[in-house]
């Protein structure tokens, strides 16, 4: 399991050499998956934020593929969940065993002890397991009988939902969607795209066996470590606080939203406006930057009017529109 960097680690890598070492990730993920780039540019920047990423996309799109290959090529531990009806708490968060050699009762770990926990299908398992995975993504720790267990750092939650297949679910209600930092879309993918997958699939792809496919590390948590600090160093000019403030409220007064983007997810726009920022080379934040994770960091924050759903509105057109009316700073 990956162990933060130590200060003497840090220092002896540049910031550029990092923010390298990062970009890599997107050819070498491709190696496995074929047409992801925004999903895995926005798994790095989850990483460099500490934030966690609601994924959403229909069967079969290889999200768990892709999120397999990103912990590959970052060297980082990673564990698959499949949520389903009957999931207690315990079988997330883990629980007290007792060994009857010893007559006491020992912690055994459960798969949130990992640095990328993949949470399949997080919307199929009752609400009290849903919270227990929620409190540990906000605290970073797991508490039994009053003693707080540290999970391993760097630590992000994926969650997938299946958008298409709703019965039998426990939708997650929006005060806990608005815990996620980014909401991604995997789409289907194109027909050259396609044609590659059955193409390497014929030729004897395997996805269980990564090594094989070539997939090696390019980066490593010394480097989302390196590169958060950077980001954190990234600048903010006021007029951009004023305008990642003035998308926020406009999304509260907007007239095919019930509920329009909180608080929370304005400190969002900002962490991940400065990431994308650094990760593009600059030590400052554009409003472009602004615009370029906004649809990903508010359309999960957001609820439509019913009125709107049924005339076929989506968030990212609600969002699109109060792009192109709040006024950009110059």
């Amino acid at each position: 399991m990956t162990r933060p960097a130590g200060p003497a680690d840090r220092s002896a890598i540049p910031a550029d050499d990092a923010r390298a070492a990062l970009h890599r990730l997107r050819a070498e993920v491709a190696k496995a998956v074929v047409g992801q780039d925004a999903v895995v540019t926005g798994l790095v920047i989850a990483l460099l934020c500490r934030g966690h990423i609601l994924l959403e996309g229909v069967p079969g799109v290889a999200k768990t593929l892709l999120v397999r290959t990103f912990a590959a090529a970052l060297d980082l531990d990673a564990k698959r969940l499949q949520f389903t009806p009957d999931l207690m708490p315990g079988d997330v968060t883990g629980s007290l065993v007792f060994d009857p050699r010893t007559a006491e009762f020992t912690f055994r770990e459960g798969p949130v002890f990992t640095n990328l926990l993949l949470a399949d299908e997080a919307n199929r398992t009752p609400p009290k397991t849903q919270s227990a995975l929620l409190e540990v993504m906000e605290e970073r720790q797991v508490s039994v009988e009053g003693t707080p267990r540290p999970l391993p750092q760097p630590f992000i939650v994926v969650a997938t939902q299946n958008p298409v297949e709703y019965e039998g679910t426990y939708p997650l209600p929006e005060a806990q969607l608005d815990r996620f930092l980014l909401k991604l879309t995997v789409p289907l993918p194109t027909r050259d795209e396609e044609l590659g997958v059955l193409r390497a699939h014929h030729a004897g792809f395997d996805p269980r066996d990564l090594a094989a496919a070539g997939v090696r590390r390019v980066a490593t948590a010394t480097d989302l470590a390196i590169g958060r600090e950077a980001v954190g160093a990234v600048g903010v000019a006021e007029p951009v606080l004023g305008y990642i403030v003035d998308l926020c409220r406009a999304t509260r007064v907007s007239p095919s939203l019930e509920l329009g983007a909180s608080p929370r997810g304005a400190t969002a726009l900002l962490l991940t406006a400065k990431a994308w920022a650094w990760l593009a080379g600059r030590d400052h934040v554009t409003p472009d930057d602004v615009k370029a994770v906004a649809r990903a960091a508010l359309r999960h924050r957001v609820r439509l009017r019913p009125e709107a759903e049924l005339e076929g509105v989506t968030a990212d057109a609600v969002l699109d529109a109060v792009l192109g009316t709040v006024p950009t700073p110059r």
